[in-house]
């Protein structure tokens, strides 16, 4: 028992170094879960799971999975594919199916697999996800267009893959145990009723509050566990459908508030994710049977250089996407949690069933997920630069905050030419961002939504200016990380005369104050309601900094300097700096002083 509490132990840390170090080199958790996983099972033997677990393997790996595809299910919004466009609605309609097709034929014809597992693999395969996408769009930081299509097509394909997987392995298993067409059709029409009933007796009993808020995380996952259980033991293997189906069915209803349950879901699916891919890793037999490893990377490379271009040369024709955008989207598209998760419980039923070639389900789906994952980080950015349809370095600011302050800040920075996003989760702060041509997003910066949605293409600052202290502090630690921490900049909430240390924040909740030491929210306010005004004008051999002073007084307020070659500086409490000549200018003005020229 001990040493069974020690290796279950050992399987936590290890999950969450993996985590840890995707997060610190900002590439997809999944790879270090795999190669933790192969490390510690095939090659050096300290974990053998089918040992470990015993007759518990089966079922507690079913129960993950579902729970997996049940988080991933909610994320499909139907209001949300009205409005993907043209290229994102082939990819993940016809462009799917042409990526099944040809992947069951290459693992067909290459790997030697039968056509009903080929097929299994090609629907799996075809499944990306925003697990996989989003830290490798960090890393790649392709124009708009390519990073919102690969996006959204990550987070569309990922429950709709899922489901179509579920499908052709119901398929599979009704030919197996020689059940008829009409009897697979009741197992699917089983598994829609009973997700759909509870979907729906879900969202009743949340929308009545018949549930406690404290309870509401525990209640949705026991009824997301009991309707995969009724709908197995009603229908055999429909319950990987039926908590699909709930998710997309509580996903969808507007009446029901899931965010904190969307939340629980996350942080539940990030361990199941953890111990669930250690533990399939170690199960790979190594060496591989013969030809298979062989058979996996020539499928790899198949989609790699076939399947994935020719998808999306024929999911994005007649698109806005240029021939440049194009053809990055046809190289990345990494495989990611649901071909692994769902793979490796598929593999479990089928060999139990004693179906040809079940056993080589997982190492292949494993092969191609690790090939695409390293290949694809190591290349993309290169084949981004070289198609010249990468991002600049990002020189743009995010703004936390939608207050008259933060719009007027933001205002100046645009009509400078620097890329601005405003960022709050007041709508009327928003709203009015939005008349004023500023684009924005609706939502805290620090969401989860924020991480799958927001737009963050070309940005590379933070300036938390928003009027709430505490949600400051948290967005400078949230994006630390992401942009680096000298990048990130706050305005101050208190005086001088007020910071004491019963009032102060720990060091780790702080960054550089912007402009000055003495510069806090409501001075700035109060001076733009006294008449001061932001004003930006470009310098010149006979008109420097030193003039602009002298033009307009010594109380001026130096905000941001852009150089000639359009690299914006930040002025804080730990950065100053005198701009020369070829510079503009953007500060703060006395009122009265309206003759600067603004910069062109």
């Amino acid at each position: 028992m001990t040493h069974l509490a020690l290796l279950l132990t050992l399987l936590l840390v290890i999950g969450f170094v993996a985590q840890w170090l995707a997060w610190r080199v900002k590439l997809p958790a999944i790879l270090f879960l795999l190669l933790a996983g192969i490390v510690l099972g095939p090659v050096t033997g300290m974990i053998d799971p089918d040992r470990l677990l015993g007759r518990w393997l089966f079922p507690t790996v079913s129960l993950a999975v579902a729970l997996i595809l049940f988080e991933g299910s909610m994320t499909l919004r139907f209001g949300e594919l009205r409005g993907i466009g043209r290229a994102v609605r082939g990819l993940v309609s016809y462009g799917a199916v042409a990526t099944l097709l040809m992947l069951a034929a290459a693992a067909h014809w290459f790997a030697g697999l039968s056509w009903p597992i080929a097929f299994l693999f090609g629907a799996l395969g075809s499944v990306t996800g925003p697990t996989v996408i989003v830290p490798m769009l960090r890393t790649l930081r392709p124009d708009a267009k390519v990073a919102n299509t690969l996006r959204w097509e990550g987070i569309v394909i990922d429950p709709l893959g899922a489901l179509f997987a579920v499908l052709v392995f119901e398929a599979i298993v009704s030919s197996e145990q020689g059940h008829s067409a009409g009897i697979f059709l009741a197992t699917v029409a089983s598994g829609v009723v009973i997700g759909v009933i509870g979907g729906l007796l879900l969202a009743f009993l949340l929308r009545r509050q018949m549930i406690p808020e404290y309870l509401q995380n525990y209640g949705t996952m026991a009824t997301v566990l009991a309707a995969f259980s009724v709908s197995n033991a009603i229908t055999h293997e429909s319950g990987l459908l039926a908590v699909t189906i709930m998710g997309i069915v509580i996903g969808n209803r507007r009446d029901v508030h899931i965010d904190h349950i969307m939340d629980f879901k996350e942080d539940l699916s990030t361990l199941l994710v953890s111990l669930l891919f250690v533990v399939l890793a170690a199960r790979l037999a190594w060496p591989m049977p013969p030809g298979m490893l062989l058979g996996g990377v020539l499928v790899f490379l198949a989609a790699q250089l076939v399947v994935r271009p020719v998808s999306a040369w024929l999911a994005t024709l007649g698109s806005t996407l240029n021939w440049r955008q194009r053809a990055l989207i046809a190289w990345v598209a990494p495989r990611g949690i649901v071909a692994a998760a769902v793979s490796a419980l598929f593999a479990l039923r089928l060999e139990s069933l004693h179906v040809p070639g079940a056993e080589a389900l997982v190492p292949m789906v494993f092969i191609l997920i690790i090939g695409t994952v390293v290949v694809q980080s190591a290349t993309a950015r290169h084949v981004a630069r070289w198609l010249r349809v990468a991002e600049p370095e990002p020189d743009g600011v995010m703004i936390f905050g939608a207050d008259p302050v933060a719009r007027a800040v933001a205002q100046a920075l645009k009509a400078a030419g620097v890329r601005v996003l405003v960022v709050d989760d007041d709508w009327e702060g928003i709203r009015s961002a939005r008349m004023q041509g500023l684009d924005t997003f609706f939502g805290s910066p620090t969401s989860q939504h924020a991480d799958h949605h927001m737009e963050l293409t070309g940005i590379g600052r933070l300036l938390a200016m928003s009027t709430r202290r505490e949600l400051n502090s948290l967005a400078v630690v949230h994006y630390r990380q992401e942009f680096g921490r000298e990048r990130v900049y706050r305005l101050r909430n208190l005086a001088p005369e007020e910071r004491h240390d019963r009032r102060n924040f720990a060091g780790t909740l702080l960054a550089p104050a912007l402009f000055d030491e003495t510069m806090t929210h409501g001075r700035f306010a109060e001076m733009m309601d006294s008449g001061w005004r932001i004003k930006s004008t470009r310098l010149s051999d006979t008109f420097g900094w030193p003039q602009f002073v002298a033009e307009y007084g010594d109380e001026t307020v130096l905000l941001f300097g852009i150089s000639e070659r359009g690299a914006l500086r930040v002025v804080s409490s730990k950065r100053k700096f005198e701009p020369g000549p070829g510079w503009t200018v953007i500060a703060l003005v006395p009122p009265g002083k309206e003759k600067p020229t603004v910069a062109a």
